[in-house]
């Protein structure tokens, strides 16, 4: 098991360690056992401040770092990551409760995002052209938005962390971390890394805090910060982009989702399967992109549903440090209870329970892997984010029926098909209101394709060929006469 004891618990500001300016602290909870693990720093408005300073000395630097030494840099973490995976993952694990198996992958996943970034750091290129009138050249040119704050969950502490970390400094950006607090041992032992790889002083600083509100909006009314990167709840998000409003900060926004996961008659039922536990299980379902809402055509519904059922409740349950484990607990109790007020909420509206259901007995934040069908569409399961290992199946009809309702949402991050009618696939693709789908397959999020959601789920992309590195950078316009 991870030590974490080894794990620097200081606010890590301007290349340093140090205590919160009130000596306040933070108790860090394994999910698991309910037992303390930790505690670290409760930052507090002068931390922020410190941080803000810190972040603006080292701006001019790294600004004026090469690419090519940047791109350097953003390879060495990756490297270090990679070589250390087994240890983060433990460290994950601990403080998140998810299966090793999904905290080793997690681990890979936040490495690639410095692996391409490393890549894109030397490729950010300008634009030259003649004005219509003929009269002068157009030059574009991209420069470094300048400071930013990154605010990143608890579901996926590394991969939330570098999938903002990494283009930011890739654009020359200098940073300010705030992990969620439930969650931080990851982002403080990541920082350390950070500095070993290379990365200077103050271009990476990571602060927690018990009180995010006001941490957050002094650090967005300095006049300095001019990016808000933010991955989090729909509401939670719709408060900082108030915020960030009043300063005209630039946003980039990750929120809610409610993925529909699409099955039709024609699909391979064993393939379907495979792909419905990855969607809906990867990390206990703890997870924006986790399959919400699943539809299944009737032609294939029992089968499909009998299916999934047995595979939900022959799933290992446990402490996520276990090797065993195939389903951890989840972050809290208040998302254990969050779980059962939806499920409770579902059967009282018709729905019937196949496996699962009910609150594990004893300590730790378990809830057993859930499959309910003939969910009505009034159940609140069908209309909020579930943020855990419950899967509520509704029958469809017509390939209209399937667009209608998956459609029936104001959340539009993620959504899954099922068939072997490629054309079908396609055509019922072009029709979701979905930032990014997975047709036949389980999972999309790749560091190289752009993540991000449409209506309610967000604003802006991470990752992807320019996508990601572009949300930290602004266009110059230079018009030259010669």
């Amino acid at each position: 098991m991870f030590d974490y004891a080894t794990v620097s618990h200081g606010l890590y500001i301007g290349g340093r360690w140090q205590p919160s300016s009130e000596g306040r602290a933070i108790e860090v909870v394994d999910p698991s056992t309910e037992a303390v693990i930790a505690a670290v720093p409760d930052a507090t408005l002068a931390d922020a401040a410190a941080a803000v300073d810190a972040a603006a000395k080292a701006a001019p630097g790294w600004r004026e770092t090469p690419p090519r030494r940047r791109s350097e840099i953003l390879r060495r973490c990756f490297e270090l990551m990679t070589e250390r995976a087994e240890t983060l993952a433990a460290l994950i694990s601990l403080e998140n409760g998810k299966a090793l198996r999904d905290a080793r992958g997690e681990v890979a996943y936040a490495a690639e995002f410095f692996r391409w970034n490393a890549e894109e750091a030397v490729r950010i290129s300008g634009e030259f052209g003649i004005a219509p009138s003929g009269a002068n050249r157009i030059i574009v040119d991209y420069q470094p938005i300048g400071i930013c704050v990154l605010i990143t969950p608890w579901n996926f502490p590394a991969a939330m962390a570098t999938r903002k970390i990494a283009p930011a400094l890739a654009a020359g950006c200098t940073v300010i971390l705030k992990p969620a607090s439930e969650t931080p041992l990851t982002a403080y032992a990541l920082a350390a890394l950070y500095a070993e790889a290379g990365v200077p002083p103050g271009v990476v600083n990571v602060l927690t805090t018990s009180t995010p509100g006001p941490v957050t909006a002094a650090m967005l009314a300095d006049p300095r910060v001019r990016k808000l990167s933010f991955t989090g709840s729909t509401g939670v998000g719709r408060l900082l982009l108030a915020e960030a409003a009043k300063h005209v900060i630039s946003c980039s926004m990750e929120l809610g989702g409610n993925a529909p996961f699409i099955v039709f008659d024609d699909a391979d039922l064993e393939a379907a399967l495979d792909g419905a536990m990855v969607a809906k299980m990867r990390n206990a379902g703890e997870a924006c992109t986790a399959a919400n809402r699943l539809y299944v055509q009737a032609g294939i519904h029992d089968a499909f549903t009998d299916g999934l059922s047995k595979r939900m409740a022959a799933l290992t349950i446990g402490p996520g440090t276990h090797s065993e484990t195939e389903c951890g607990p989840m972050i809290t109790r208040k998302s254990v209870d969050k779980i059962d007020r939806l499920v409770q909420d579902a059967v009282a509206r018709g729905a019937k329970v196949l496996c699962g259901g009910a609150i594990a007995e004893g300590k730790g934040y378990f809830y057993p892997p859930t499959v309910l069908r003939d969910v009505s569409v009034d159940a609140a399961m069908v209309h909020e984010e579930i943020f855990g290992p419950v899967a509520p199946i509704m029958r469809f009809g017509s390939e209209a029926d399937a667009i209608a309702k998956a459609n029936d949402t104001e959340y539009g991050l993620a959504a899954y098909i099922y068939t072997r009618d490629l054309a079908r696939g396609m055509r019922v693709a072009s029709k979701i209101e979905s930032g990014m789908i997975a047709l036949n397959r389980g999972l999309m999020s790749d560091p190289a394709a752009p993540f991000g959601g449409v209506k309610q789920s967000g604003l802006g992309r991470e990752g992807g060929q320019k996508h990601g590195v572009a949300e930290f950078m602004e266009a110059k316009y230079i018009a030259v006469t010669l």
